[in-house]
């Protein structure tokens, strides 16, 4: 389990997993597939009884699970599934119409599933996947052992203690140079290898660390290959950690059930993952607009009336304004009800807001005061968790420092009737999208309707909540727009997260990138994090760094427990603006890479191997991202604005300078508090447009040829699609423009080398 040092607060509430109990002295327990026999093969699948060293038979079945994906299940009852699955389908297999179980007796069984292949050793038992060509791609360990003949690796087996299954274990051989990425939304470096992660979803402490909000149990590497396992259980995986040359898995669950994932990049690994669960949902265009909170602090009507006109009068761009938590009233948060002394006329309110321009953001949660009128209606029903009595579970969610709370018991039916009635009330009246923030506790202890123990509810809870949201918005709104804290797999649902409660300092914004590029390694391309940090009050030139930051990424919002309201930082207000502005004039670029990954599943904010995977620098260089495929970003993570930036292969121009670098290496960068390090690939037509208050559908556009070369750019839009073809003739670009955007000219960036013009088609 993660080591927790002495003297530091720990929570209750959102508890670490259960530990695995511990076999006593001379007990045995584990066991390793050591031969199998064939049973049945259908032509996709295979089932095999196999022989343990602990003399069990267990069930292996193996077979294609879509185009470049292989499934291998271990347990004792081929009929076992995830527990998870009492709650909520994770992952539904696919097919593949090439696909082909060969066996040929005394030789390895071959289950083909196009770009992939698993090898099946029978006696003694040894599993191997390839790509199409016979390469390797992944193996099992074949098992270390000491001089005593301990293994010292957990093979693909099972685990006994005191008589009774405890978990399934896998492991796989990891080359030397081998690079993980993935797991979620973990803070740590990008690269697993030496880590640990655990699939348990926390309260992550300041965002900087290995607990995440929002845990996957996906990973990609930098050979070729993701692999995907299928449980809402505390999953463990040791990356290397324990035995550098292994990746050893644990999971404590009915069954072990994983996928192979074919690249061989990690953009062909995502779209496969996304195949097996589900495609990112695309928010709605306004959503790419910057989003201004009232903070954590006491709000009203005229307060929020007040912050809109003076967002306006300052012409600082902005869709949505989100109302924290005291929209409702103090000390019942959990009421969601509008605060009548503060709010006594929410619907006039919104409507005048909608009038400016705005779209509204609520805060809420799935916890329910014990002092809510709501509380007694919902406990009375059955609509919340229950302990193992009977009696409602009333849980101090808050640590004490708010009343204690009913969980909502989303898998009783009529509980999420019941509490998507209480938000269709809000969302009737104008409200635009809810922010739906916590839903990381789960206590052990409580006893869900359908049976499940709150240890299995634990990560799948936020799935069934969120959806519970979405599916109200969806029904008012026409949109499926939700601004989630947690989250698991197939979490790309619901978009969009952000990275929770992070520090306020230049650390704590480094941690926030590395979280974001991991979660775009797990599937989830549309995500944010709280610009100026979250907790306390940035300095000037922090909050105009992350704001930088913010703007270029997926989504912004500025948020926090002060407030991040631009003119409340008067000595650099303009250069914070400017950065939002400088995004509302990309909108047609970044709105395009948004569509893209809502497609494929690529990521809009792009550790540098998802477009470099065969450059193993990308996989380390953690600290900066391409923004799509034309831009790479570098936020400033100290105060001196000096930093190291890696420039992958190819050229790049400095957006500010012009000044045009080979890539391959690493430069050193220093900018003025009022630029971000940014660059453009040399040879990029980056679409712009008129920037304005709000985000529209502009029906001109210009483009901005950074080098001047020859490619092609489609911008995408809610009117269509769009192609540029840019070919360059001498000193001249010319540009051939098709779909329904006006392309009002083309600009030459002052590059040396650039066309000296350009002309449209």
């Amino acid at each position: 389990m993660p080591y927790r040092p002495p003297l530091v607060a720990h929570e209750y509430f959102v508890a670490d997993p259960p530990e695995l109990p511990v076999r006593a002295r001379g007990e045995g327990g584990l066991s390793a597939v050591a031969a199998a026999e064939l049973v049945a093969a259908d032509g996709a699948e295979v089932m095999l009884k196999a022989v343990t060293t602990a003399e069990e038979m267990l069930v292996v079945q193996v077979g294609v699970a879509g185009e470049g994906v292989i499934r291998v299940r271990l347990s004792e009852d081929a009929a076992a599934r995830p527990r998870s699955e009492d709650a909520i389908s994770l992952v539904t297999p696919g097919t593949y119409s090439g696909a082909r179980a060969g066996v040929t007796p005394g030789e390895p069984i071959v289950i083909d599933a196009g770009s992939i292949r698993a090898e099946i050793q029978l006696a003694p038992w040894h599993l191997r996947f390839t790509a199409a060509d016979g390469t390797t791609l992944l193996e099992q360990d074949r098992g270390h052992t000491d001089i005593s003949g301990r293994l010292r690796t957990l093979p693909f087996g099972r685990s006994s203690a005191n008589g009774a299954a405890v978990a399934f274990h896998e492991s796989f051989a990891a080359a030397p140079d081998e690079a993980f990425a993935g797991f979620g939304e973990s803070f740590a470096r990008l690269d697993k290898r030496g880590q640990r992660p655990v699939m348990w979803n926390f309260d992550a402490f300041g965002a900087e660390s290995q607990r995440a909000y929002k845990n996957i149990p996906l990973y990609v590497s930098s050979r070729g290959y993701g692999v995907l396992v299928d449980s809402g259980a505390p999953t463990e995986f040791d990356v290397c950690q324990s035995t550098h040359s292994v990746v050893q898995i644990v999971v404590p669950d009915d069954v072990m059930d994983y996928y192979v994932i074919a690249g061989p990049t990690p953009s062909d690994v995502l779209d496969r993952y996304d195949r097996l669960t589900c495609r990112p949902s695309l928010p709605p265009k306004w959503a790419f607009g910057t989003w201004i909170s009232s903070g954590f602090c006491v709000d009203s009507q005229e307060r929020v009336l007040a912050r809109a006109r003076t967002i306006r009068e300052r012409g600082i761009p902005c869709d949505v304004l989100h109302l924290d938590t005291f929209w409702q009233t103090d000390g019942h948060w959990s009421d969601l009800q509008w605060d009548p002394a503060n709010f006594p006329q929410p619907k006039q309110m919104l409507d005048e807001l909608h009038g400016m321009g705005f779209k509204v953001c609520l805060w809420m949660n799935p916890y329910i005061s014990h002092l809510s009128p709501a509380f007694e209606e919902g406990s009375r029903a059955g609509y919340f968790l229950k302990k193992e009595d009977g009696e409602t579970y009333v849980a101090d969610c808050w640590h004490g420092s708010f009343p204690a709370c009913g969980i909502v018991d989303f898998t009783n039916p009529a509980a999420a009737a019941w509490f998507k009635g209480l938000l269709r009330n809000l969302l009737q009246q104008g409200v635009d999208a809810f922010k739906t923030d916590f839903a990381e506790g789960v206590p052990a202890d409580a006893v869900a309707y359908n049976g499940m123990s709150g240890t299995d509810l634990h990560n799948v809870y936020t799935l069934l909540f969120n959806d519970a949201v979405v599916d109200v918005t969806r029904e008012v709104n026409g949109h499926g727009l939700v601004w989630a804290r947690s989250s698991y797999l197939g979490g790309q649902r619901h978009s969009a997260q952000w990275n929770g409660d992070t520090f306020t300092s230049y650390a704590a914004m480094g941690s926030t990138i590395r979280g974001g590029l991991a979660h775009g390694l797990s599937g989830v391309p549309f995500w944010s994090h709280d610009a100026g940090g979250f907790t306390g009050r940035p300095s000037d030139d922090l909050y105009v760094r992350w704001t930088q930051f913010g703007a270029l990424s997926p989504l912004v919002r500025l948020h926090g427990t002060t407030t991040r309201e631009p003119w409340e930082f008067p000595a650099v207000e303009a250069l914070a603006v400017e950065a939002l502005k400088l995004r509302y004039r990309l909108m047609p670029y970044i709105y395009s890479a948004a569509v893209e990954a809502a497609r494929t599943g690529a990521p809009m904010m792009r550790a540098l191997c998802v477009d470099y995977p065969d450059d193993p620098v990308a996989w380390q260089a953690d600290l900066q991202y391409l923004f799509g495929r034309d831009l790479l970003v570098a936020p400033m993570v100290a105060p001196d604005g000096v930093r190291q930036v890696y420039l992958p292969r190819g050229r790049w121009i400095d957006y500010w300078t012009g000044e045009v670098l080979e890539g391959s290496r690493y430069v050193q960068v220093s900018k003025p508090l009022d630029q971000i390090p940014l660059f453009v690939r040399h040879g990029a037509l980056i679409p712009v447009s008129e920037q304005g208050d709000t985000i529209g559908v502009p029906e001109e556009i210009t483009f901005v040829a950074f080098g001047g070369g020859d490619g092609t750019t489609e911008i995408h839009d809610e009117d269509g699609v769009t192609v540029a073809v840019a070919t360059r003739d001498g000193d001249e670009l010319r540009v051939a423009v098709t779909g329904p955007k006006r392309v009002t000219g083309v600009e030459i960036a002052p590059v040396a080398g650039a066309p000296a013009r350009a002309v449209l088609s």
